[in-house]
């Protein structure tokens, strides 16, 4: 099945794997090359379309474990300028906006925003699933057990792919229900999971195709990488391209990333893998 999203640039297929490159303007990333301010952002930006990221996922608000957030208004300021660039310099690139907040995501919507990334799938803030509604906009809704200064502390499941999948099923049908109609699924890898439970998630992806949306995966030098290799973020890039494998073997349509040229590389060659398969017969 192909999944198309309503972009301002106009239909998107995600018939070939979309790559969205990470634009963090926060002083609290926990990947240190993935965060900065107004200018920094701005470069990374051309740094990220210049290495081929498809779309760009511009945030203000850390969500990292054990983060706290800043302010509506300093959220705003902190992707105001960023966003402003983009839709002079860019303005062919998707851009979405990385925020819980509905008030930051109508200001980033009217000033050139396509889509919204939401970590709380709405639950976070009442206004955001009518907002979603009224704007007619593609929403990324994440699983998450837990808010981002506790949720690492001791997640736990009585079946994790069961009660991940029952809680989108039941964020569709409420999201259905206002008219919302482009979501693309976010597991939340690391956002309430041990590494184990995100290894379970990455192995089981294909169960979430059943939902009927365009699924994003969102592992780039996290934790359950970095941790379990005995490294860095800064030194996750080789674990984070074979964690992008494994998705794209699964149906992954969107890759959330740091590093846009490893990550497309990955997609260029995931096809040609796929292309060399042969046909199912009867």
């Amino acid at each position: 099945m192909v999944h198309f999203v309503r972009l301002r640039q106009g239909l998107w297929s995600l018939e070939n794997p979309v790559v969205l490159g990470i634009l963090n303007a926060t002083p609290d990333s926990f990947y240190a090359d993935g965060r900065g301010l107004a200018e920094e952002a701005c470069s990374k930006a051309d740094s990220l379309i210049e290495d081929g990221a498809d779309w760009i996922d511009v945030g203000g608000c850390s969500t990292r474990p054990g983060s706290t957030p800043p302010s509506e208004e300093e959220e705003w300021q902190r992707i105001a300028p960023v966003l402003d660039y983009l839709a002079k310099k860019h303005s062919n690139v998707p851009v979405s906006v990385d925020t819980y907040r509905a008030s930051v995501a109508q200001r980033a919507l009217d000033a050139g925003a396509s889509m919204i990334n939401d970590v709380s799938a709405g639950l976070w803030d009442p206004k955001m699933a009518p907002l979603v509604a009224a704007s007619q906009v593609p929403y990324i809704a994440m699983h998450h057990q837990g808010r981002p200064d506790t949720m690492q502390l001791a997640p736990q499941y009585t079946n994790l792919v069961q009660e991940v999948f029952g809680f989108f099923a039941q964020r569709l049908s409420e999201l259905r229900s206002l008219g919302v109609i482009d979501v693309l699924l976010d597991p939340g890898f690391g956002f309430g999971k041990t590494a184990e439970h995100n290894f379970n998630l990455l192995d089981q992806l294909e169960i979430f195709h059943a939902l009927g949306c365009p699924l994003l995966v969102g592992v780039s030098r996290k934790s359950m990488i970095y941790k379990s290799l005995d490294t860095t973020p800064e030194l996750a890039l080789n674990g984070t391209t074979a964690a992008h494998a494994w998705a794209l073997d699964r149906g992954a349509h969107v890759l959330r990333v740091h590093d846009p040229k490893a990550a497309k590389e990955t997609v260029r060659l995931h096809r040609l893998l796929t292309a060399s398969r042969p046909s199912s017969i009867g």
